[in-house]
């Protein structure tokens, strides 16, 4: 029985969503927003999201307004008078529409506080985690801002977490796999950069933050020097010191990769989005890859895999687990029955 109502006289339902970072769980949120146009077909849909990924967010036709949030910046500046007069700036836009229904679907204090500031009709709704999922940044105090706190299990996969939450608010199952709403990217998608090769390239999303979910340097290598028996170019980005030194040591280590100078948001974007293959580590831009159904080997050696596994696509294979590092030939094995059967599919 749905728990939420709109007015009978009007033809939409307007949405606000709070889901400022980081890169990975954007991308895992947007899934949020198909589901909602299938139950409000004539729903506005406006996000809050950190100013870094406004231009992601944008390739996302469903929602009508993003409101940049710039606090990872900010902070480093909060005495500024310039500061000062761009967080009333963002206040004043926040708080320029009155909602229907607000989530935060990030479970922080900060995200708590600015779905606590933006308008809500009289009966509407600001929505949010009633807990934290496993392994999952979760603040309780973000609850005083709730009207409703949606319980998700403790084991939920970071897609599934946002679209729970706004089914169990406005009374529809879900009921098809998540759809990223990708499929429309924005204008000038497709065009290809000055930096890519005119064919075919795979894509190596070696770097992340933490180090223990790296694969190794050597594996790397190994996988290249099997993907250049196919005549297939490696790209490698990067984006801190210690990534680029990386890069030039796998590069070093097989002729047939590049390193990539630093690329901009949308340009790495655009990296996965072109792909004939990528192959990554649990990182933000290998589940972007696997957002736009790249043909994509997700790698896990020290994050649990349930948590954030492409599992919606034959085209994503999913390897290793936490504390089960996969080795070069499962590895190999996968990419290359990818690219085998995109083959398959162009002839």
């Amino acid at each position: 029985m749905p728990c939420f109502r709109t007015d009978p006289r009007r033809t939409f339902v307007k949405i606000l969503i709070v889901r400022v970072s980081s890169l990975g769980d954007v991308v895992h949120n947007m899934p949020m927003v198909a589901d909602l146009l299938r139950r409000f077909p004539d729903a506005q849909i406006d996000w809050v999201v950190e100013e870094g990924y406004v231009d992601l967010v944008r390739m996302l036709p469903g929602v009508r307004r993003i409101i940049p949030f710039g606090l990872r910046r900010w902070r480093k500046s909060l005495l500024r008078p310039s500061t000062r007069a761009e967080i009333r700036t963002f206040l004043a836009t926040l708080r320029e529409e009155t909602y229907d229904i607000a989530f935060d679907t990030q479970g922080l204090l900060k995200t708590g506080i600015v779905m606590g500031l933006a308008r809500i009709r009289p009966g509407g709704q600001r929505v949010g985690l009633a807990n934290a999922t496993e392994g999952s940044g979760y603040e309780s105090a973000s609850r005083m801002f709730h009207t409703r706190s949606i319980p998700v299990p403790r084991r939920c996969h970071a897609v599934e977490r946002g679209r729970l939450v706004a089914a169990a608010a406005l009374g529809y199952t879900l009921d098809l796999p998540p759809d990223f709403g990708l499929g429309t990217p924005a204008a000038g998608a497709g065009q290809r950069l000055p930096w890519m090769p005119a064919g075919d390239y795979a894509v190596f999303f070696h770097g992340t933050a933490r180090a223990a979910k790296k694969w190794p340097i050597a594996s790397w290598i190994a996988l290249a020097r099997q993907l250049a028996g196919r005549g297939l170019p490696v790209l490698l980005p990067w984006g801190s010191a210690d990534e680029q030194q990386a890069a030039q040591a796998i590069a070093a280590g097989s002729a047939n990769c590049t390193v990539l100078p630093r690329l901009p948001m949308m340009e790495a974007v655009a990296l996965a989005r072109e792909a004939a293959l990528a192959v990554g580590v649990d990182t933000g831009l290998t589940h972007v890859a696997a957002a736009f159904e790249r043909p994509t080997v997700e790698i896990y050696c020290d994050s649990p895999r349930w948590k954030t596994e492409g599992n919606w696509s034959a085209n994503i294979i999913n390897l290793g687990d936490e504390g089960e590092m996969p080795g070069v030939d499962a590895v190999a094995q996968a990419a290359l029955g990818l690219l085998q059967g995109r083959a398959g599919r162009a002839g």
